[in-house]
């Protein structure tokens, strides 16, 4: 910078400042006033329902009051809780000890499907709760049936499920229903069955 810019900034330094000159506003009617104070009401309203809503949180989720087991309070305060848990099972598993290894993996796991849940509004764990206490009851809206085998024709149903017709379908009726032993096996009634359909065929071929 040469001697002459920098006598010039010093001189622009030193100056008085000159103070700005705001134009007086022309004073609001009553009219005015009560339609400003209306338009600013709104504003604050809208920000302050912008600003308090959680982000990336299903509307359904937000729709539920805080009474609700699925809400967003409740479910909030079960990803705590297990977070919690899951630092603690994290220090046993750095200390070696037994089954910690099986429960971060749960815990883990559970935290991820509760986080699902806020974001889609969909319950994809088969247990719900703090710490996963309650069994989800699940209900059968749309039957299916098996397509092919010695079944085709009849209704799919797994244990545990309500149907419509049936109600809640017990491992009993799953045995009796699907011909299964209580080891979960074919039952000898089929083989049985399969057994005598083989030697009528034979017996037909001989005779001939």
């Amino acid at each position: 910078m040469n001697k002459k810019n920098l006598k010039k900034q010093i001189e622009e330094e030193l100056a008085p400042k000159r103070k700005k000159f705001r134009k007086p506003r022309k004073p609001m009617t009553e009219e005015q006033k009560k339609a400003a104070s209306e338009r600013l009401a709104k504003a604050r309203a809208a920000k302050k329902k912008t600003s308090s809503a959680p982000m990336n949180v299903h509307a359904s989720v937000l729709a539920k009051p805080d009474e609700d087991v699925f809400s967003l309070k409740n479910v909030r305060e079960w990803i705590k809780h297990n977070k919690d848990l899951l630092s603690e099972e994290r220090r046993y598993l750095r200390s070696n000890v037994k089954g910690a290894q099986s429960k971060v993996t749960s815990i883990e796991g559970y935290i991820r499907h509760m986080q699902h849940y806020l974001r889609t509004g969909d319950w994809i764990d088969s247990y719900y709760g703090k710490e996963q206490g309650q069994k989800i009851k699940m209900i059968c809206v749309a039957m299916a049936y098996h397509f092919e085998g010695p079944m085709k024709g009849m209704a799919k149903r797994d244990i545990g499920v309500v149907y419509p017709d049936v109600g809640k379908w017990t491992e009993e009726m799953h045995n009796d229903y699907y011909n299964l032993n209580s080891s979960g096996e074919p039952s000898r009634r089929r083989n049985v069955r399969k057994r005598n359909t083989v030697s009528k065929k034979k017996s037909s071929r001989s005779g001939k």
